[in-house]
Parts: structure tokens; C-alpha cells; sequence
């Protein structure tokens, strides 16, 4: 499978700026950590798509995480995204699936439901740094998740957007093709464009058969906006990346205290601890408690 790859674009005197990507791969492994079935990838990977599109526009040490609060048997749906091409996210109930809808495609909307759309964006939490994070919630308007996030750059940032957003599973439940469009209009751009762009993104074919076709994030651009030039600022490879590991487990162990890590010695002789965002196992030995506890003794003497 070839690499996921995203770009950003900006036309007309970036007055309108874009964001592609091809996110295949780490959609199909995502959804294999997660063993999810397929209304559940569709949604799972139509978030971690709009998640990155919407980090690449981060600066370095920031941090989006896009939050679905839903009503529906989904449960929620999370993604997370720093500015250099990394996503991680999950779903509560990753083994919702719903009979194909009236339109013939997976059901998410019926999967999501109503709710909430939260979305935060931090600076430096992973060295330390305190800043406030930026909060933005709108209500879930549609449950297709593109149109949700449509509505809150809409409502939320005041720019009105078209996001596409795709995924194809294949029968036996691969991921087949993952991925979409941004189309942002910033202040003082023309109207007689913005009018032609979105006639052409109202003719093109969906996201997952232009990438079934075989199109890059590239092309899906130039055939969303037709004959229009546009300029990219960035290309880059994108991929699924969790930062959890062994470390951090035992300092999450550490963190319950003394107590906590004494009960887990003695009845279940060690600890197991499974990542939301990844769905990787840890398994912390009794040798390991035991020093976590001697370094609670250490700093209680």
C-alpha cells in the first residue's frame, strides 16, 4: 500500500487556502488496532482525516484534538493531531455497525447521532508548557462528520468551508480508500470565485473513487477546483503515531499512589494497561511495582 501523503494549497491571493490528503493506510491501521467493523472505520476514519487536515495548519508545538460527543450508539469519537503529519484517535463502541443507508453508503450518521462537536487546540503540552487551550464546541448537525465539521469552521471560526471526507470498506472489512478536502474561503475573497468552486466541487465524484482511481491529494484538488491555479505550500507524508509507551505506563501506574499500586501487587500480582488511542497493551510486572513502590518509600524518607 502506497504512502499516505497531504498537502496544503492556497489560490487567488490566499484568499482561499486548501488542505488534501490520502490517509488509506493509517485509516486501514487504525481500524485494525481497534477491530472495528465498518460504519464504525467509516467514522473513525472520516475524524482522523479532518483531524490531520486541520493540523497541517498548526505551528510546531501545537496540538488539535478533535472530540465527537455522540448520542449515538457510537458513543464518542476522538482524534488527535500535532503539525507534522501525526494522528492517533478511537472509538467507544468500535463494533457499531448499521445496515447500509437509503443513499446505498455505511451509515455514520445513524452510528453518530446527535451531540456535540468539541474541538481543542493546545501549545506544548507534551514538555510542559501551560498555556490555555482554545475550546470551540457546535452542536453535531449531521452526523457524517464532513458536514459537521463544515459547520463548526463555519459557526465557530467564521469561515465558511466545504470538507469532503470519505472512506470505502471493502466486504471483509479493509479499509479500501480513506480520505478528503478542505476548501476554506478567508476574508476578501471574490464572490464570482467562490461561486465557481463550489460548482465544480458539486460535479466532482466522492472523495474514496477519485482515490479508488488512483488520484493523489494533488489531483483531487485540481478536479475539485477545476481550472483554477493553485499554489502548495506543503507536501508531506502523513501516518497513524501514538506517543503512549512502556514509560509512561508505569508513570500512569506511579500517578494512582500508593495504595492503589499496593492493592494491584497483591491481588493481581502486576498491572495491565490498555491505550485508548491505540489500543496497545502493557503489562507491568510485580518486580516493576515493586520499585515504584521502594520510590515511594525513597521519597517518603
Amino acid at each position: 500500500m502506497s504512502k499516505d501523503l497531504l498537502i496544503r494549497a492556497i489560490l487567488a491571493d490566499s484568499t482561499i487556502r486548501c488542505m488534501a490528503a490520502v490517509t488509506t493506510s493509517l485509516v486501514d491501521q487504525a481500524c485494525k488496532r481497534h477491530n472495528t467493523l465498518p460504519t464504525s472505520s467509516a467514522a473513525l476514519g472520516r475524524v482522523l482525516t479532518g483531524t490531520l487536515m486541520m493540523g497541517s495548519l498548526l505551528k510546531d508545538l501545537e496540538r488539535i484534538t478533535i472530540k465527537f460527543d455522540c448520542r449515538g450508539p457510537i458513543g464518542n469519537i476522538t482524534g488527535e493531531a500535532d503539525a507534522h503529519g501525526n494522528v492517533r484517535g478511537y472509538v467507544k463502541n468500535p463494533q457499531v455497525d448499521l445496515p447500509i443507508n437509503e443513499k446505498g453508503k455505511l451509515d455514520v450518521g445513524g452510528a453518530v447521532g446527535t451531540g456535540t462537536l468539541y474541538v481543542i487546540r493546545d501549545v506544548g503540552y507534551e514538555i510542559g508548557l501551560s498555556r490555555e487551550p482554545y475550546y470551540g464546541s457546535v452542536p453535531i448537525v449531521s452526523g457524517e462528520i464532513a458536514m459537521d465539521l463544515a459547520y463548526y469552521f463555519t459557526k465557530s471560526e467564521q469561515i465558511p468551508s466545504d470538507v469532503s471526507l470519505g472512506v470505502f470498506v471493502s466486504p471483509e472489512g479493509e479499509v479500501i480508500a480513506a480520505g478528503g478536502f478542505i476548501i476554506q474561503v478567508m476574508p476578501g475573497a471574490d464572490e464570482k470565485l467562490i461561486d465557481k468552486i463550489a460548482s465544480n466541487v458539486a460535479k466532482i465524484p466522492p472523495s474514496t473513487t477519485m482515490i479508488r482511481e488512483g488520484f493523489t491529494p494533488e489531483d483531487m484538488l485540481r478536479k475539485a477546483l477545476g481550472e483554477i491555479d493553485f499554489e502548495i505550500l506543503e507536501r508531506k507524508e502523513v501516518q497513524f503515531r501514538c506517543n503512549c509507551s512502556y514509560e509512561r505506563a508505569l508513570s500512569l501506574v506511579a500517578a494512582l499512589g500508593k495504595i492503589e499500586v499496593v492493592d494491584m501487587l497483591e491481588k493481581d500480582k502486576g498491572a495491565k494497561l490498555t491505550c485508548h488511542f491505540c489500543s496497545e497493551t502493557y503489562l507491568v510486572s510485580a518486580g516493576e511495582l515493586e520499585k515504584i513502590l521502594d520510590d515511594f518509600q525513597t521519597q517518603e524518607g
